[in-house]
């Protein structure tokens, strides 16, 4: 048994105009067709939908269970077709977007919801990735869009553009680390001690060489989330962004006042001139444009 479209279409509107003329009118359909359609569907399911009476038609407690799950069944289909006709039009079917996780501006959420009303059946995947992981999916083509630290160059083939958000990035260490004692942390007080650093590199600000210390012993992971883990658990001392930190540092971190830091990095989009924007890419970049 399988009820055709028409049919749950001619019992919710009958159900809703509580007349088989007055649904015959609204769908543009004779009367005869809508009363076959619905005693049709009433032998499919086996059941009676409406009582008959001489004014108005009132639903059967089984009609009213079933009513539900017909309009469940219409929305559906009303959704197929739509996705299936954006699809047609060339919409993308999945968009991905990298960022790394020094990043999470209000702003960037907004955009999703509205990414959310107006693409509802879009399928979106968020990764997370630093600095050279960043270029390298979105020069693969696995990811349409990149969020990064702003690099003062990149390879011909990335496009980008300055976004007006930014992210403070200072030195941290666990509360309870003989460097948190200090007053004022010196670059030489810090070669002493393990240098948490990313594993990817590919930008001034949080090259290794560039932090003091460097030389020293070094603790590499791919994201700063983890980096922050490990500095929580007394492993070393990290350049951290400080949102993240307020966020997910639960208050056993210290900031180290050290010469030169906080440091903030601004941040830009970026995708590849390979490859054709499909239209909710360049709905998106717009927008994110739009805050610049």
């Amino acid at each position: 048994m399988n009820p055709s479209p028409d049919s749950l279409q001619a019992f919710a509107q009958a159900a809703s105009c509580g007349s088989l003329s007055a649904a015959a009118r609204r769908l543009g359909k004779s009367q005869s067709t809508i009363s076959e359609a619905v005693a049709r569907l009433e032998l499919d399911l086996g059941v009676e939908l409406f009582e008959r009476g001489p004014r108005r038609l009132q639903l059967t407690e089984a009609g009213s269970s079933l009513l539900a799950h017909a309009e469940e069944v219409l929305a559906a289909s009303d959704r197929l077709a739509r996705h299936a006709a954006s699809l047609a039009k060339g919409q993308e079917a999945c968009l991905t977007v990298v960022l790394t996780d020094a990043y999470q501006p209000k702003r960037f959420e907004v955009r999703l919801q509205e990414l959310d009303q107006h693409y509802p059946d879009l399928q979106l995947e968020s990764l997370i990735a630093e600095q050279a992981d960043v270029l390298d999916l979105v020069s693969q083509g696995r990811a349409q869009l990149g969020l990064t630290a702003a690099l003062p160059n990149y390879p011909p083939h990335i496009a980008h553009a300055r976004l007006a958000m930014s992210s403070e990035l200072s030195l941290f260490v666990a509360k309870n680390h003989p460097l948190s004692k200090l007053k004022q942390v010196r670059h030489e007080d810090l070669s002493h001690w393990r240098l948490l650093r990313l594993s990817s590199v590919a930008n001034d600000h949080t090259n290794s060489d560039d932090l003091p210390g460097s030389g020293g012993r070094c603790w590499a992971a791919p994201d700063y989330l983890m980096l922050l883990e490990m500095a929580r658990r007394g492993f070393g001392w990290a350049e951290l962004p400080r949102q993240l930190v307020d966020a997910y540092g639960f208050g056993e971190l210290y900031e180290m006042p050290c010469s030169g830091w906080p440091r903030r990095v601004t941040v830009d989009v970026i995708w590849s001139r390979q490859r054709a924007l499909g239209p909710v890419t360049a709905w998106l970049l717009e927008r994110l444009l739009e805050d610049a």
